[in-house]
């Protein structure tokens, strides 16, 4: 006795119902990633020194965001047009597995981008507070003159 695995086949009028979905949903995402962007540049034309490291790692972030969503909107994409549930597993895994190593590789290096951060602002940190204090020593000794 054979055993077979029945093939469940997605209908065409669904795969087109579902194509049609993505691509508006990716159209209404591209508009909300524009008006971030533009929301990112206003508040980058009123940062100072300390706020374009906070810039930085928020338009990081923001090119992470749109790679993970574009991922997934590929994969939408490629789950549309799959033939059977078997083919619909094998994406879903393949997607998984590059996601996992996507936002691996995503989080070293937003970590190392924070730690670069944090050393410039101890740095400058470290530099008011000597300037401060040398500021100090000379007022001292020209009191004392």
């Amino acid at each position: 006795m054979t055993k077979t695995t029945p093939s469940y086949e997605i209908p065409a009028e669904m795969r087109d119902f579902a194509e049609k979905s993505v691509e508006q949903a990716k159209k209404a995402f591209d508009g909300f990633l524009g008006a971030a962007s533009k929301a990112v540049a206003a508040a980058d034309s009123q940062a100072s020194t300390a706020q374009s490291s906070s810039r930085e790692m928020a338009e990081r972030a923001m090119g992470y965001a749109e790679k993970n969503v574009t991922a997934a909107f590929d994969l939408a994409q490629r789950l549309v047009h799959a033939k059977d549930v078997q083919e619909v597993v094998h994406i879903q895994t393949e997607f998984v597995k590059s996601q996992v190593t996507a936002l691996q590789e995503q989080m070293t290096e937003f970590g190392t981008t924070v730690q670069a951060t944090a050393r410039k602002a101890a740095d400058s940190a470290k530099a008011t507070v000597e300037g401060a204090a040398d500021e100090i020593r000379k007022a001292a000794t020209a009191k004392r003159k």
